[in-house]
């Protein structure tokens, strides 16, 4: 096939590389004949760098350079160009400028692709004599590296063209998924559910950044926190998305922004390419500060109340603790709480419980050695401190837990990071914006999350997450937490949040 690609700048030269190295034949065009040049250059080094690291042969890479054609002049004739990838800049007017000029000299056959993250595709293909020959195909930087796709038919887009960009892209080593035109796609839009809680438990002082990431790594598994992702990504950036997506979608309680980000991004703090962030960067940056040492009494006796706590028991038990039996706690002992989209001091009222020596604790099993410890207003500081040393106990052996400690909220912290991350994909779900099957993929590949939300979800019960997000809605009265029709049903059915389930036209 031969592809033009409009736009060489750090998309469209990740295109050009990916697409010649596939075997096509690819023109590369920019209004800026220099910005050309240093894209073949850029390309050439990053298939030499492959060479070295024996990615491949340097016989493939020379026949993958001599694929790509730099073109002089965007607007130039070509017969044999089948599809055209649009890399300009997020400007709509750009992109329909691109596409119309493009319209009077390529053939009525050749497929146009906008490459946008943000803007509709339907606007941008009604601007053409034809609209329904474009569509969107959405890469991800570095497109190489990034394995996913997205493919996304406009309102107009014929019904063909899907399928067939589908294919070039899985024929090309990458996974493509088909998605609804609707404000962030599918990866940008999943994506909210982690960042705007993140947020929202940062402007209710529930834990610091730092604190909020490590549980975020430690208990959820993710590989960055939440906070280091804006960082690396760029706050300026990230609060775009969050604001666009929120906006496109009429303001829906789930995906609201935070107050914080306006200003940190008029001050610059925009992450690692300003310098300042939520963290410092630069050779006199020292990181986030370390967590205070555990200096409590391990051996204080402890009771475990609710339901929920037999695992607890169970674990600190067997790590040596002194755990109390009976139907309430001893004068001395601290008291543990396992909350599960409630709160401690709610716990604390309603089984009367000494509120000086209670904490909560989350019951959620972390992926690595971090346990999460609540405190409430009404805690005694050395109380605290000797909980958390019980927490930190291990089994003979093992290495010593980990110990956040943050303020007492609905849920904690992990729980409702997870229950966002949860809601949000199954709302896109929920509308038929993409598959399950799709959402876990492009989540999984696109955001590196350790499992897809779909299946994050089966894996903590769709009944058991249900009460979750009914116990943060009701504790909160906030709709942000309100459970989906999708989760609501699963449940009720038995049916797992990764089945989609029966549809009206499955019947016909």
């Amino acid at each position: 096939m031969r592809i033009r690609i409009v736009g060489a700048g750090a998309m469209g030269r990740g295109i050009a590389q990916w697409a010649a190295v596939a075997g096509h034949t690819v023109e590369l065009c920019d209004v800026r004949a220099e910005a050309v040049a240093a894209a073949v250059d850029f390309v050439r080094s990053m298939l030499e760098r492959a060479v070295h690291k024996d990615r491949m042969t340097s016989g493939d890479a020379a026949a993958a350079l001599e694929r790509l054609v730099p073109l002089d002049d965007p607007w130039a004739p070509g017969p044999e160009v089948e599809l055209v990838v649009e890399a300009v800049r997020e400007d709509l007017g750009t992109k329909a400028e691109v596409f119309g000029k493009l319209e009077g000299v390529l053939p009525d056959s050749a497929v146009f692709a906008t490459n946008t993250s943000s803007l509709s595709v339907t606007r941008i293909a009604a601007s053409l004599r034809d609209p329904g020959r474009l569509a969107g195909l959405h890469f991800f930087n570095p497109v190489p590296l990034m394995k996913i796709v997205e493919v996304v038919p406009g309102a107009a887009t014929r019904p063909e063209i899907p399928p067939a960009l589908t294919a070039l892209v899985e024929s090309c080593g990458h996974r493509a998924v088909t998605v609804a035109d609707t404000p962030g796609f599918l990866v940008n839009h999943a994506g909210r559910g982690l960042v705007t809680e993140a947020l929202a438990l940062l402007e209710e002082s529930v834990a610091d950044p730092a604190g909020i990431d490590r549980i975020a790594r430690d208990v959820l598994g993710l590989r960055m926190g939440p906070f280091e992702l804006m960082d690396l990504t760029g706050l300026d950036v990230t609060a775009a998305v969050i604001d666009s997506i929120w906006q496109g979608f009429r303001h829906d309680a789930r995906l609201r922004p935070s107050f914080l980000t306006p200003n940190r991004v008029t001050a610059g703090l925009h992450g690692r390419k300003t310098g300042q962030g939520w963290f410092p960067y630069g050779p006199e940056a020292t990181g986030p500060a370390p967590e205070a040492p555990v200096t409590g009494d391990a051996g204080r006796p402890v009771f475990v109340a609710g339901g929920r706590g037999d695992e607890l028991r169970s674990v600190l038990t067997a790590a040596g603790a002194a755990v109390e039996d009976g139907t309430g706690p001893s004068a001395d002992a601290v008291v543990l709480v396992p909350v599960w989209g409630t709160t401690v001091a709610a716990a604390a009222a309603e089984w009367a419980l000494p509120a000086a020596r209670t904490f909560g604790v989350d019951p959620l099993p972390p992926s690595g050695r971090r346990r999460v410890l609540a405190v409430t207003p009404a805690a005694d500081p050395a109380a605290a401190r000797d909980a958390r040393a019980v927490l930190a106990r291990a089994a003979d052996g093992q290495d010593p837990y980990a110990v956040s400690v943050v303020r007492d909220t609905a849920g904690s912290v992990a729980q409702r990071l997870l229950a966002s991350v949860v809601s949000v994909a199954t709302s896109i779900a929920e509308r038929s914006l993409a598959t399950p099957a799709d959402i876990d993929l492009a989540v999984t590949t696109g955001l590196g999350y350790p499992t897809g939300p779909l299946a994050w979800g089966d894996r903590i019960g769709a009944a058991r997450l249900l009460e979750l997000q009914r116990s943060l809605h009701a504790t909160t009265g906030d709709p942000r937490y309100r459970p989906t029709r999708w989760l609501t049903e699963r449940a009720q059915l038995g049916l797992a949040l990764t089945d989609p389930g029966t549809a009206p036209a499955d019947c016909a």
